[in-house]
């Protein structure tokens, strides 16, 4: 026998021992059950006067315009004025604050030295685009109850939140609860704009320095048919990526169209766009992402194990099958999207200056100033500028802890209504509310209780939206039991 061959043999052999090792040792890393806290039950309520109360809720056009002028800001007092008399016991429990149109409660524990917690859910939703009303199966804003649902815009996004904690919070009060730690309830008026109304939430906080076990706002949810997996788990968001946007700049002479140079504005935008975007972050198993992974494959077994085990081997083949699809390609890396462009404002017309917007989320192990120098490197040797714009770049929130208290506490009391539910961490690409919490809180948790496959996500900012009575009804237990154990 050829040496080589012989040598090969016992590389593959090794190969195989070494792939066979790590898998039987293999096991993610620290993600706690929560099976060490006791849960408090739920405290009783009525599901079909909660659907009653949420299909008031979605009645107020609470809608965020990107042009806030068109905004109906008559609709938030509307709405405000009806919870204060749709949940009279937990106002009368609680302090209320109003920022603007943001509204921040305050039910006072009684032992001070107890970290508070925070509860979030904002009151806006995004708009109905113009066309589509007739693609709805019931009126987008008439809060419709059939089909064992409440359907209408904001009954997922963010309303559905609002009116579960709010039944939560009605239904323990009428019990005589007393909570311990201060809860915090912050409801941003402007979360789809910008979250101004949540910044200004957190300073006041911050100036009062609290400093909460955690926040809780929407993020995550239990999806049922979870990649890897290939069944439910809870989806638990730690961290939110970035955001920034860069302007292209291509300055030219202009002049007609007739008599173009052998340099125009709009060329040079071109190849500059091409080159940046041809340029993309690397898709890398790393962070809440690399960790997720792990848990859902340690579940799963089989030769989804074998590759997680692996990774120095099989990594690609992970990368490979997650990159396929946008929504999980997103979380494995910096997104660079070419989203505006502008030239000249008449069709014979050579622009004097082209420019172009690219939009980015910022994975959390990059920056706002690394994505500006990528950029600018592409684009080398062309005639363009690049910059951020002016409104800045949000940089990507800190990773929450996975085994903190107040994880277990957000596990235990979701697993109290789903028994055996695998919890994961996981990245929400989109932004939220709650990063404007970061400063005031040890942690900040981003999770909805309530059950959906990846196809019925996407209703939310879509075409009919609604919730089903048994996501209502598992959101508003989750609230009672999650206060009543944490604060409890």
């Amino acid at each position: 026998m050829k040496k080589w061959v012989l040598g090969l043999g016992v590389a593959v052999l090794a190969l195989g021992g070494t792939v066979t090792t790590r898998t039987m040792m293999f096991a993610p890393g620290e993600v706690a059950d929560g099976s060490a806290i006791k849960v408090a039950p739920a405290a009783p309520f009525s599901i079909d006067a909660a659907a009653r109360n949420l299909s008031q809720a979605v009645q107020f056009k609470t809608v965020s315009n990107q042009d806030a002028a068109q905004n109906q800001t008559a609709e938030w007092d509307k709405l405000q004025g009806w919870m204060a008399t749709t949940y009279p016991k937990a106002h009368a429990a609680m302090q209320k604050e109003l920022l603007g149109q943001t509204l921040v409660y305050t039910w006072a524990g009684s032992d001070p030295a107890a970290q508070p917690i925070i509860l979030m859910a904002h009151q806006d939703v995004v708009p109905v685009t113009a066309g589509t009303e007739k693609d709805w199966k019931y009126q987008p804003f008439a809060g419709t109850i059939a089909e064992g649902a409440v359907w209408g815009r904001g009954t997922i996004d963010d309303k559905g939140s609002l009116i579960a904690m709010f039944e939560a919070l009605e239904a323990l009060s009428a019990q005589g609860f007393k909570p311990k730690r201060t809860i915090y309830i912050v409801s941003g008026h402007d979360e789809e704009v910008g979250g101004t109304g949540a910044a200004a939430a957190a300073k006041l906080l911050a100036d009062r320095k609290v400093k909460a076990l955690f926040t809780l706002d929407e993020g995550g949810v239990i999806t049922t048919d979870t990649p890897v997996l290939g069944k439910p788990a809870m989806m638990i968001g730690v961290a939110e990526k970035g955001y920034v946007t860069l302007r292209v700049t291509a300055p030219a002479p202009g002049g007609h169209s007739s008599m173009p140079p052998a340099e125009i504005g709009t060329v040079n935008l071109s190849k500059a766009v091409v080159a940046i975007h041809a340029d993309q972050h690397p898709m890398e198993l790393r962070g809440p992402v690399g960790a997720m992974i792990d848990v859902l494959a340690a579940q799963a077994g089989g030769m989804t194990k074998v590759a997680a085990a692996n990774k120095w081997l099989l990594g690609g083949q992970i990368v490979s099958t997650m990159a396929k699809s946008p929504t999980s390609a997103a979380m494995l890396h910096t997104t660079t999207a070419p989203t505006m462009l502008e030239g000249s404002p008449k069709e014979n017309v050579l622009p004097q200056s082209a420019n172009a917007l690219i939009n980015y989320r910022i994975a959390p192990w990059d920056s706002s100033a690394e994505i500006l120098k990528r950029a600018k490197a592409a684009v080398s040797g062309l005639p363009v500028e690049v910059a951020i714009t002016e409104r800045g770049a949000r940089e990507p929130t800190p990773v929450s802890s996975s085994t903190s208290l107040g994880w277990q506490l957000i596990v235990a009391s979701a697993r109290a209504g789903h028994q055996g539910l695998i919890a994961a961490p996981y990245l929400v690409v989109g932004g939220t509310d709650s990063r404007n919490m970061t400063p005031v809180s040890d942690d900040v948790y981003r999770f909805m209780p309530i059950s959906l496959s990846t196809a019925e996500t996407k209703m939310i900012h879509g075409t009919n939206e609604h919730i089903t009575l048994g996501n209502l009804e598992a959101m508003i237990a989750f609230y009672t039991r999650l206060i009543a154990t944490a604060a409890g």
